[in-house]
C-alpha cells in the first residue's frame, strides 16, 4: 500500500504538481489521498471529441398545408416513442349560437365507451395511451406511442376525430359521466375550477371565453346527436385542423396525413357549412357571487376550515401581442401560493405573493397569481381565501397588491422572475407531451413557432418601465371579481372598483352608528 502511494505521488499525479496544487491531502488518521486537478487534463487521457448539432434545421419546427387547408406540425426529437394528435379550433367560445356543454360532451365522447376497449388494444400494440382535452378555445386529441405505429395512431386519430359513431348508448354514458363529474366539482376542497369558470363569466359576460366550459345539468339531455352533428359540421373542417407530432420524421406524418386525412368524407356528412362564429372577446368586467356553505366541504380527522374564496381580475393582452411577455414576467413575479407550500426560490417563495402576503398575514390561507391569455385577450387575477370574517381585509391586501405592480420594481426581483420563467419553459419544454402541446397551438394561432430560444431572448429584454407600462394600461380597465363561500362582509362591486382606481388601494372606509 505504501508503495503504491509513493508511486502516485512520484508519477502519476505528476502533472498536478505543475498545476501549482498540492499532490496529496491527508486523512485525519495519518492517510492521505491524491489531488486530482479540475482544470488540467487527466495524463494517458484523450482528448475528448464533443457532438456538434448539424445545424439549427433539425431543431426546427417543420409545418406543411395539405390542399384541404389542413397543417401538418412536427418537431424532432431524439428517442424511441412519439406523441401525435390533432388540435381543432374549436371549444366553449364558439358555443354562442349552440347549446352550453358540447364541448364538454365532445371531450367525454373521445375515445368513447363501446369502442374504447377495441382501442386500447390497438394501442396496446404500440404500447400507446391516449387522451382528449377540451379548453375555451382548443379540442386535442393525443396519443403517445411508439413511433413505429405512426400509420395506426394517424388512422386512430382520423377515425376518433372525423368517424365518431356517437351512439345512443355512448350519449347516455356520457351523460352520465358529465352529471358526476359536476357534483364532484361542486364537492372538491379545492375550488380553483369552479372560480376560473366564475371569473371568466364575470370579465366575458354571455360572449367567447366567458361562455360556460363545463356542460350546465339542464343540457345534458338536450344534447343528442343531431346537436353534436350541426356542431361538428360547421367547426370540424381541414382548415381549422393542426396535426402535430414530436419524435417523428416530418415526411413520414406528412404521408401519414394524406393518406387518412385528406379527402376522408367524415360521418356527418360534407354538407356545406354554415358561418361559424369568429366573434372577437369583447372585456365587460362585473362580479359573480355565489354563496355556498364551505364548512363541511372537507371533514375528517384534520378537516380544512371554513373559507371564503375571493378572485380578482383585469383584462391584461392576447398571446399574439408584443405585451404577452412582460405580464408573463410579471404573473411570475407575483407567484405566491398556499400558506403550506414548501420549498425554496425555485417554488416561488421569493415572489410578491409570498413575501408581503402570506408571510406577513397568517390567517391568509391561499394567494395565488394565474395569467389567461387567449388569441385575442387575457386575464391576469389573483386568487385569495380566508376565514369569511377577514373578507373584507383579504380583498383590500389584493388589491393593494394591483396597485403596487406600477410601483417601484427591484433589479434584483425582476431578474429572479425572468430567469425562474426561462427556468419553468425551459423545464416543462423537456417533456414530450408539453412540446407536442406547445407546437400545436402555435401552428393553429399563428402558422408557425417560435423556439424556446427565442422566447428565452425575449423574456430577457423585458425592463422594469415595460412592466410598469401594461400594468398601467391594466388599471385603468374594470375589475372582474368572483366571490364563493359566506360572503356577509364581502366589499360592493363599486368599492372594489374604487379600490383599484386610487393611489393605495385602500377600500373606502365605512363608518358604522351601531356594530
Amino acid at each position: 500500500m505504501a508503495a503504491a502511494v509513493a508511486w502516485l505521488r512520484r508519477g502519476a499525479w505528476g502533472p498536478a504538481r505543475r498545476c501549482g496544487l498540492a499532490a496529496a491531502r491527508s486523512y485525519s488518521g495519518g492517510g492521505s489521498y491524491p489531488n486530482v486537478s479540475l482544470t488540467c487534463p487527466l495524463p494517458g487521457v484523450p482528448k475528448a471529441v464533443f457532438a456538434a448539432a448539424e445545424g439549427r434545421e433539425r431543431f426546427e419546427t417543420r409545418v406543411t398545408v395539405l390542399e384541404n387547408g389542413l397543417r401538418v406540425a412536427s418537431q424532432n426529437k431524439f428517442g424511441q416513442f412519439c406523441t401525435v394528435g390533432l388540435l381543432i379550433n374549436s371549444g366553449s367560445r364558439h358555443e354562442a349560437k349552440y347549446l352550453s356543454g358540447i364541448a364538454h360532451f365532445l371531450e367525454k365522447l373521445a375515445f368513447s365507451f363501446s369502442s374504447k376497449d377495441e382501442i386500447l388494444l390497438t394501442l396496446e400494440k404500440h404500447g400507446g395511451i391516449c387522451d382528449c382535452q377540451a379548453s375555451r378555445d382548443t379540442i386535442m386529441y393525443a396519443v403517445s406511442a411508439d413511433a413505429k405505429g405512426l400509420d395506426t395512431v394517424v388512422n386512430l386519430l382520423a377515425d376518433v376525430a372525423l368517424q365518431p359513431r356517437l351512439s345512443d348508448e355512448e350519449i347516455e354514458m356520457t351523460r352520465m359521466a358529465i352529471r358526476f363529474e359536476l357534483e364532484d366539482l361542486n364537492m372538491r376542497p379545492d375550488p380553483e375550477p369552479l372560480l376560473t369558470e366564475m371569473i371568466h363569466a364575470a370579465a366575458y359576460r354571455e360572449n367567447t371565453v366567458g361562455l360556460k366550459r363545463f356542460c350546465p345539468v339542464e343540457n345534458t339531455d338536450k344534447i343528442d346527436q343531431k346537436v353534436l352533428h350541426s356542431y361538428l359540421r360547421n367547426y370540424y373542417t381541414p382548415d381549422r385542423m393542426v396535426l402535430a407530432g414530436v419524435g417523428i420524421e416530418h415526411e413520414q406524418l406528412v404521408e401519414c396525413a394524406k393518406k387518412y386525412l385528406l379527402g376522408v368524407e367524415p360521418v356527418w356528412g360534407s354538407a356545406q357549412t354554415k358561418e361559424v362564429d369568429r366573434s372577437v372577446a369583447q372585456y365587460t368586467g362585473g362580479i359573480v357571487k355565489v354563496e355556498k356553505d364551505m364548512s363541511d366541504v372537507s371533514l375528517g380527522p384534520t378537516p380544512i376550515p371554513e373559507l371564503t374564496h375571493i378572485m380578482i381580475g383585469l383584462e391584461s393582452c392576447s398571446f399574439l401581442e408584443e405585451d404577452f411577455i412582460p405580464f408573463a414576467v410579471l404573473n411570475m413575479m407575483m407567484g405566491g401560493g398556499g400558506s403550506f407550500s414548501a420549498g425554496g426560490p425555485g417554488k416561488g417563495m421569493f415572489t410578491r405573493l409570498y413575501l408581503n402576503v402570506l408571510n406577513r398575514h397568517h390567517w391568509m390561507y391561499n394567494a395565488t397569481s394565474y395569467h389567461h391569455s387567449y388569441e385575442d385577450t387575457g386575464l391576469l387575477c389573483i386568487h385569495a381565501s380566508a376565514d369569511p370574517k377577514q373578507v373584507r381585509e383579504m380583498v383590500e391586501i389584493i388589491t393593494r397588491e394591483f396597485i403596487l405592480m406600477a410601483g417601484a420594481i427591484g433589479e434584483v426581483e425582476l431578474e429572479r422572475a425572468k430567469t425562474q420563467l426561462k427556468s419553468m419553459l425551459m423545464m416543462n419544454l423537456e417533456s414530450r407531451p408539453v412540446i407536442f402541446e406547445d407546437v400545436g397551438r402555435q401552428v393553429l394561432a399563428t402558422n408557425t413557432r417560435k423556439l424556446p430560444h427565442e422566447l428565452c431572448a425575449l423574456i430577457s429584454k423585458v425592463k422594469s418601465t415595460d412592466i410598469k407600462r401594461v400594468v398601467t394600461k391594466m388599471l385603468h380597465k374594470k375589475p372582474a371579481v368572483a366571490a364563493l363561500g359566506d360572503l356577509t362582509d364581502l366589499p360592493t362591486y363599486e368599492h372594489i372598483q374604487e379600490a383599484l382606481s386610487s393611489k393605495d388601494g385602500r377600500l373606502p372606509r365605512m363608518y358604522r352608528l351601531f356594530r
